[in-house]
């Protein structure tokens, strides 16, 4: 029988600084837990420091460093997981003062991305965002790495002891960078492609775990992978959905946000983030059930501005509505749905309300097709939002009434038949 993997002992450490309040900070300390979890980390404890800005030697006070030494001891601890990035000399300091492994918030979440990754992409983008982060604080990691082999934040490429070479490191990120650019490219054919076929797209953006693949599995019948836990997403699926009207779009699920998403992982992930770029629609899952839903919604927003897509229409859509915090208060400035991803009447309320919103961005028509132009009612029917249809007997023609965007292709066509 297979043995069950040995979880990893961990200790959590904060420093709640005076611009975060005791809320927010809390948050932030639970997240951790969830992240350390999703990396198969079991939480022995989470200490914390008020302090009015961090320590730049060790992050925490000298005192509070001892405290987490007496403790690793005690509670035979494997490692210790900051909920900040810590600079090259803070982890250096630190991995001279305790005796476990030191990983900070960056690498927690680049450890998971590792263990997500699927597609050849999306395992370079990590590869290439864990070198990024390592190439500088190489100095004083070699006898950590190499002492404590494998485990949560030395997946991907930390364990083959890269501290020995920085040229080596340095070549790899050159080579990663030449290999992610054929594939951006290939993905940006495809993407004009779908583009000269005027596929309307939509995507579906948000925090981690708001339940955006549950929708996007459910609304587009696809084998998305669903799981409760955080970032279970990192490749991008395009899948095809058909509104009630039998107007055909293209759904695309996306990463999942987070606050203080590793800088390195943007910059590795926007190509990945283009497909939210070329959205028509973004549809802003949002865990309505999560008592820090609305610094999350913020999260998002915020992330999107970074990427340069904050013109592009949105629909919030608040998930879980049947799990709903008590103090929950809607906030979006933009239209908006309560919906349970798993409800099939929810669905079909949301596909109905995207029909309103993208109308919004088309041009109406009203034609009069003959008989014979078969093949021209079957596209209205497929790429145009149809409205009305009734056959006259006497002339032998469809009455059609509806919506099409106005730079495609049949708009033009349509304007010969134009009452």
């Amino acid at each position: 029988m297979e043995q069950k993997k040995e979880l990893e002992k961990a200790i959590l450490v904060g420093c709640q600084t005076i611009q975060l309040d005791d809320t927010r900070f809390q948050y932030s300390m639970e997240e951790l837990a969830s992240l350390t979890k999703t990396a198969q980390g079991e939480v022995l404890l989470t200490v914390s420091q008020k302090r009015d800005r961090i320590h730049n030697a060790t992050y925490i006070g000298s005192g509070k460093v001892e405290e987490v030494r007496v403790l690793i001891e005690e509670l035979e601890a494997d490692l210790v997981i900051f909920n900040d990035e810590l600079s090259p000399s803070q982890k250096r300091n630190l991995a001279r003062d305790l005796n476990a492994r030191i990983i900070d918030r960056t690498q927690l979440i680049l450890d998971i991305f590792a263990q997500r990754a699927r597609s050849k992409e999306g395992k370079l983008q990590v590869e290439l965002a864990q070198l990024q982060y390592i190439l500088p604080r190489l100095a004083g990691q070699g006898t950590a790495l190499s002492r404590l082999g494998a485990g949560i934040g030395t997946r991907g490429p930390g364990e083959t002891k890269l501290e020995s070479d920085r040229r080596h490191i340095r070549r790899r990120i050159d080579d990663i960078k030449k290999q992610l650019e054929v594939i951006v490219q290939h993905r940006e054919r495809y993407r004009e492609r779908r583009k000269k076929n005027k596929a309307v797209q939509l995507a579906i953006v948000g925090y981690t775990n708001a339940g955006k693949s549950t929708l996007f599995n459910r609304l587009s019948e696809a084998e998305s992978y669903e799981e409760n836990q955080l970032f279970a997403t990192l490749d991008p699926m395009t899948r095809k959905l058909i509104l009630p009207s039998g107007f055909v779009t293209l759904i695309t699920d996306t990463v999942g946000f987070i606050q203080d998403l590793p800088t390195a992982l943007i910059a590795a992930f926007r190509s990945t983030l283009e497909e939210v770029r070329e959205a028509d629609l973004l549809l802003h899952v949002v865990d309505m059930s999560n008592p820090d839903y609305f610094q999350h919604e913020k999260t998002v927003i915020k992330l999107l501005e970074d990427l340069e897509v904050k013109e592009i229409p949105q629909l919030t859509v608040y998930n879980k509505r049947d799990l709903k915090h008590p103090d929950f208060v809607p906030t979006a400035d933009t239209p908006t749905i309560f919906i349970t991803a798993f409800e099939k009447e929810d669905r079909q309320l949301l596909k109905k309300k995207m029909e309103d919103v993208l109308i919004n961005l088309m041009v109406p028509y009203q034609v009069h097709i003959p008989s014979t132009e078969g093949k021209l009612l079957s596209q209205l029917k497929n790429e145009t939002i149809l409205r009305e249809l009734s056959f006259d007997e006497e002339d032998q023609f469809y009455h059609c009434k509806g919506y099409s965007l106005q730079d495609h292709q049949i708009t033009g066509q349509l304007l010969k038949y134009k009452v």
